[in-house]
């Protein structure tokens, strides 16, 4: 029942055939973009070799004068290719998208789990926040949503006020065919520790306006690698068996990702997870082209191991 994509048959069909007709796109695309900045390095360094070596007007000033235009030339040399990137990226995955029934969107509203996710602390705090590619639709029969999230946290005082990413990856939303009796919450170990970590655990965490207890695993082997809460002992114990987390260990790794955090709410599993940027099937070099929709098909294929897990019939809680 896995949602594999028939990656040969898409590099062999329809989505071979455009990628062929985009070698000759992005190759105009880098030729425009260096055509810009050789156009931009002609008309600005003879005038920043004057600036420099001319009038002293001190070195903070002529740094600035410096830096300001040659990073705007340089983005705007780098427009073309980036335009080009994404089309390609946006084909790509749109393709993968439809050959297992899904739809791809790069721009997106993020909707009920991102609010899950900030309320029970699947993701830190952050001052500001991007989205992008959204996968949606239904999944070896189940409902679903993936995403990405960017959130950011402005760092530092005056001069050294800068912006530090505090979470990149997933945010994914599982449609179950039970609906949970409480609300349980799978976190990292190291998360939720007492003041100042001395005393291991807190015996509770109140999350989303809800008291959850900690949880004994039912497989010690897991017990310092993630900490388990919930507002019902006995649901909790039955969802997070060992082989779930297992599932769970496995789509870390095929999103190359890490700190897999997961929560079951209602009829739904939220899942966030650490993986960088994904989903960047938009390269330069045609030749790559194989490689990445392999890794995207490798990486749905994961999701729906896990959702089948989710909804697998083992006997009440």
């Amino acid at each position: 029942m896995a949602a594999r994509a028939d990656v040969d048959s898409l590099l062999s069909g329809d989505l071979g055939n455009w990628l062929q007709s985009q070698v000759a796109v992005r190759a105009a695309a880098k030729d425009k973009a260096h055509w810009r900045w050789t156009i931009s390095f002609a008309v600005l360094f003879p005038l920043l070799a004057f600036m420099w070596f001319g009038p002293d007007w001190g070195t903070e000033p002529k740094f600035w004068i410096t830096a300001i235009p040659a990073a705007l030339l340089g983005y705007w040399g780098y427009r073309p290719i980036a335009a080009a990137k994404k089309d390609i990226k946006v084909g790509i995955n749109a393709a993968i998208a439809a050959s297992i029934g899904l739809e791809y969107s790069h721009d997106l509203e993020p909707g009920e789990e991102w609010d899950l996710s900030r309320s029970f602390g699947l993701v830190p705090s952050f001052d500001r926040v991007t989205f992008e590619d959204d996968w949606n639709g239904a999944l070896g029969g189940h409902t679903f949503r993936l995403y990405e999230a960017h959130c950011e946290e402005r760092r530092g005082s005056g001069k050294s006020r800068h912006w530090v990413t505090v979470f990149r990856g997933a945010i994914i939303r599982i449609a179950s065919q039970r609906r949970f009796h409480g609300v349980t919450l799978l976190q990292r170990a190291k998360k939720h520790r007492s003041f100042f970590g001395l005393g291991g655990r807190k015996d509770s965490v109140t999350l989303g306006g809800q008291v959850l207890g900690l949880v004994d695993m039912v497989n010690p082997e897991f017990q310092d690698v993630f900490a388990l809460w919930s507002t019902d002992q006995v649901e909790a114990r039955w969802l997070a068996h060992p082989e779930y987390i297992e599932r769970l260990v496995d789509l870390e790794r095929a999103f190359n990702g890490k700190d897999v955090r997961t929560l079951f709410h209602r009829g739904e599993l939220v899942i966030a997870i650490e993986s960088g940027n994904m989903f960047e099937s938009g390269s330069m070099n045609p030749h790559e082209d194989h490689a990445k929709v392999r890794e995207c098909n490798e990486q749905f294929a994961s999701l729906a191991s896990l959702a089948d897990e989710l909804n697998r019939d083992r006997g009440a809680a």
